[in-house]
C-alpha cells in the first residue's frame, strides 16, 4: 500500500479433505466443521443441483458441468436465444418444449435416489418458514395477499383433493419459466437451463406450472395463459414423445390427452402455491427491486379465480 507498510494477509487454509461426489454429505459435514463450527450438522442440507446437472448431461438434456466453486456453479455455453413471449406460443417451438420436457420425465432415478414427489414436503417447508418470517404478523400490509391461516387451510384443501388425482412421479424441472429455456434456431432444439428445483415430482404438476409461467413474471398477466386449443396440442405432442421415451408406440388417443388435461389444469393450482409462498419469503428477505409481494398476491389471486373451475373437473 502507497504510503505505508502493507497489511500481512492471513494465510489461506487449506484441509487435508477429498469430498466424494457420489457421497458427498460425510465429507462436506467434515469440512464444515472446521470452517463452521457453530452450524448443526442435523440443520445442514446440501442441494442437488450439481447431481442433477450430471445425470441430465448423461441423457444430453443439460450443458456440461465444467465446475463449481463457492458460490455458484460454471457450466457450459448453451448456444441458441433466451425463449419470448413470441416464440413460446409458435407450434414449431413449444412442440420442442413438450419434447424437451417429454425426454427430462423420462429419465429413471438411480437406485439410491429418493423417487417421491417433493411438493408437498417443499410447500410444508415453505410455509414453515413463512410463518416464521411473519410471526406476529396478521397479514401483509398494503397487498391483497391472503391471511396465513387462509393459506395453511387451503394447502390441506388442495393437499386433500389432489391425492385423488392420479399423475405419475417423473424427474421435474419445477421452474420452467420462459428465460430458463434455450431456443437453437439454426440447429432446431430447445434445451433448459437452471436446475436449483430440478427433483422427482408430479408429472402434471411440472407441466401445470410451465404453462401458468406463460403470463410472466414482471408483469402477471393471466390473460395469457395458452389457449385449450394450445395445450391440447401440446399435451398431444409430449404424451406422444413421452411414450416413445418409455419404448412405446407413440399413439395417442383423445381420452388420453383429456386425462392429463384435466391433471394438468389441477396441478397448476398447486404450483401458484408454491411460488406465491417463495414470493412472500423473498418479500421478507430479498434485496432485489422487485414487488414480491404483488407478485404473491398476483399468484393466489388467480389460484381463488381457477379453483372451483379446476377442482370440478372430472377425470375421465
Amino acid at each position: 500500500m502507497e504510503g505505508g507498510a502493507e497489511t500481512p494477509r492471513k494465510p489461506l487454509p487449506h484441509l487435508c479433505i477429498a469430498v466424494d461426489e457420489n457421497d458427498p454429505r460425510s465429507d462436506v459435514l467434515v469440512l464444515l466443521k472446521e470452517l463452521r463450527p457453530e452450524w448443526k450438522p442435523e440443520e445442514i442440507k446440501l442441494k442437488r443441483e450439481m447431481e442433477n446437472f450430471r445425470v441430465l448431461h448423461q441423457h444430453d438434456c443439460a450443458p456440461e458441468l465444467y465446475c463449481s466453486f463457492q458460490n455458484g456453479i460454471c457450466y457450459e455455453f448453451v448456444q441458441g436465444e433466451v425463449m419470448d413471449d413470441n416464440l413460446l406460443r409458435q407450434p414449431v417451438i413449444y412442440r420442442l418444449i413438450a419434447k424437451e420436457m417429454a425426454r427430462i420425465h423420462s429419465i429413471k432415478p438411480r437406485k439410491d435416489c429418493s423417487s417421491r414427489p417433493i411438493l408437498w414436503k417443499k410447500l410444508s417447508e415453505l410455509l414453515c418458514l413463512v410463518k416464521a418470517a411473519h410471526s406476529g404478523s396478521p397479514g401483509w400490509p398494503g397487498s391483497e395477499v391472503p391471511r396465513f391461516e387462509v393459506l395453511v387451510s387451503e394447502i390441506e384443501a388442495l393437499k386433500q383433493h389432489l391425492s385423488t388425482v392420479d399423475s405419475c412421479t417423473v424427474l421435474c424441472h419445477n421452474d420452467l419459466l420462459i428465460k430458463n429455456i434455450i431456443y437453437n434456431k439454426a440447429e432446431g432444439f430447445v434445451r433448459f437451463i437452471d436446475f436449483e428445483y430440478t427433483d422427482f415430482n408430479y408429472q402434471a404438476y411440472d407441466i401445470g406450472n410451465h404453462f401458468n409461467e406463460f403470463a410472466g413474471v414482471n408483469d402477471v398477466d393471466y390473460s395469457l395463459y395458452p389457449s385449450q386449443e394450445l395445450q391440447r396440442d401440446w399435451l398431444t405432442t409430449y404424451l406422444e414423445s413421452y411414450k416413445e421415451y418409455q419404448g412405446q408406440k407413440p399413439t395417442v388417443s383423445e381420452l388420453e390427452v383429456q386425462k392429463l388435461y384435466v391433471q394438468v389444469c389441477k396441478f397448476s393450482l398447486a404450483a401458484h402455491f408454491s411460488w406465491g409462498l417463495w414470493a412472500l419469503l423473498q418479500a421478507r428477505y430479498s434485496a432485489i427491486d422487485f414487488d414480491f409481494l404483488r407478485y404473491a398476491a398476483a399468484r393466489f389471486d388467480y389460484y381463488f379465480q381457477k379453483k372451483g373451475e379446476y377442482m370440478a373437473m372430472k377425470l375421465p
